[in-house]
């Protein structure tokens, strides 16, 4: 693994600026909208030469693309401040089809994140779940990813229409978006590419727990126990 202080003064800004981009805008650029905040900046560099520094930084292990061309930072030991890591427990696993997964109450393992990617939330408040299933692929959740939530309270009355949100039926767990169709009927609707996913109809009166709420997905390529 490569240490940081062998990197150049231009690929260490670009490790920054990409950190940066990250954390005022809650999402990872690509190459190209990452030249173009660059240059918002004042930084001239030509695309292609944007391009061979992040090639370089792959090289050394540092920067990630997935399969959306989106860059990633890979936070070792070399380049990570470990004071802003934090512990997010993993409860199970939550379809993403049919609600078929049992949702324990017992802690699978534990993810370290960083505090940039959840900048003003209580982390005490945060947990994970595996997801199983392509039912909600649309929305950028897949088969075998990290799915991050914020536990909800309904005392203190947040809205839930139209998030997405991983609910427990008669101690079944899944994740869907929350949509109330009338008085007495609530929808669980998948946003899938795959056409064999239907909603789940829930009537106002069933046991019904909206464990958590959506707060961010991390990719399982990019993320281990």
């Amino acid at each position: 693994m490569q240490n940081t202080q062998s990197l150049t003064g231009k690929q260490k800004n670009l490790l920054e600026t990409i950190r940066e981009y990250v954390d005022q805008r809650n999402e990872n650029p690509t190459s190209y909208r990452l030249h173009k905040y660059l240059e918002a900046q004042g930084v001239r560099d030509s695309l292609k030469s944007v391009m061979q520094v992040i090639e370089a930084l792959e090289k050394k292990d540092l920067v990630k693309r997935d399969g959306d061309k989106r860059l990633y930072l890979i936070e070792n030991g070399n380049y990570a401040n470990l004071k802003n890591i934090f512990s997010v427990p993993v409860y199970g696993l939550a379809s993403c089809g049919e609600a078929l997964a049992y949702a324990e109450d017992n802690v699978d393992g534990f993810l370290q994140i960083s505090k940039a990617l959840f900048r003003g939330a209580d982390s005490a408040k945060l947990f994970a779940v595996k997801t199983l299933g392509d039912s909600m692929d649309k929305d950028g959740i897949n088969d075998g990813d990290y799915v991050i939530f914020e536990k909800y309270e309904y005392d203190k009355g947040e809205e839930l229409e139209g998030k997405i949100v991983v609910a427990v039926i008669n101690g079944m767990a899944t994740i869907k978006r929350y949509k109330k169709v009338s008085d007495e009927i609530i929808g669980l609707f998948p946003r899938s590419k795959n056409t064999v996913h239907q909603p789940i109809f829930i009537h106002s009166s069933d046991s019904i727990l909206v464990a958590g709420i959506f707060r961010k997905v991390l990719p399982v390529k990019y993320v281990s126990l």
